[in-house]
């Protein structure tokens, strides 16, 4: 398994996890709105401190993003691209946001989508929330926690400000927010969540991080040594798990496949949410 050499010290707890109660949320994002603000809205009203969210369809525009990029310097293994903002209107195809909240206190959110630009081409990447507005309206899927907080946090491994979870730490859930920290394989991180928890059968909803490439149950890999990454399906089935995710490279374009158990390591952050199947 590819593994990065971060620039700070690696604590010695790779998985920060916490038991927790989802409530289920389904909204529409109002146009006109920010993706920030339509989407923070409906869940700061509901109460929430953590979500995970999943939608398809709509539109932003205009639309801000950046790509997984080179390291700037030693101060970080990845860095991000300049910002690309194609003029017209973008579609989504499929977005997992992470809400939570800014160091400064307010809502703020961690999304990572593929889309179709006005020109055709289909690309992907981390979306810029403020800067991208929505244009045409979609139906998001929320899972929120009311006792387990996200909040953005200088994280001295990856000299990153990270979302990070903060709850009441062990027991048995019926939910689960969790991060895992770089270097770990992430299906083996899912179903150590799941132990930790008395998991057996459960769902990831509305997952994100990156990744160090990619390598596919297929024998397929994606090279580049920093990946944007969204679960599309994630499934743990009686303690195993099984993550179809959708990639994005160092060139914006996006990947599908079912990654390989063991190999495939945490780049920078992995955020998920697991709910009792």
């Amino acid at each position: 398994m590819r593994r990065l050499i971060q620039p700070g010290p690696p604590p010695p707890q790779r998985i920060d996890s916490f038991a927790t109660t989802l409530r289920k949320l389904r909204f529409a994002l109002q146009p006109g709105l920010t993706l920030n603000q339509a989407v923070t809205g409906p869940l700061v009203a509901a109460g929430f401190q953590s979500a995970a969210l999943r939608f398809t369809g709509g539109g932003l525009d205009p639309f801000h993003y950046v790509l997984p990029g080179p390291p700037d310097g030693p101060s970080h293994v990845a860095w991000f691209s300049t910002p690309h903002a194609p003029a017209g209107e973008t579609r989504l195809e499929q977005a997992n946001v992470t809400f939570g909240w800014a160091a400064d206190g307010t809502p703020f959110l961690h999304c990572h989508a593929a889309w179709t630009e006005p020109d055709g081409a289909r690309r992907g990447g981390h979306i810029l929330p403020h800067e991208a507005v929505v244009a045409t309206p979609a139906t998001v899927d929320a899972w929120g926690s009311a006792d387990v907080r996200i909040a953005a946090a200088p994280d001295a491994e990856t000299n990153f400000p990270l979302f990070q979870p903060y709850g009441t730490a062990g027991g048995q859930a019926t939910g689960v927010v969790a991060r895992v920290r770089p270097n770990e394989d992430i299906t083996l991180a899912v179903e150590a969540i799941a132990r930790r928890h008395g998991l057996r059968d459960a769902v990831l909803r509305g997952s994100l991080g990156s990744l160090v490439g990619a390598r596919f149950t297929d024998g397929r890999t994606v090279a580049d040594h920093a990946t944007e990454v969204l679960v599309q399906h994630g499934r743990l089935s009686d303690g195993i798990a099984a993550l179809d995710l959708l990639v994005v490279d160092m060139q914006g374009a996006v990947h599908r496949g079912t990654l390989a158990r063991g190999e495939n390591a945490v780049c920078i952050t992995f955020e998920l949410v697991l709910e009792a199947a």
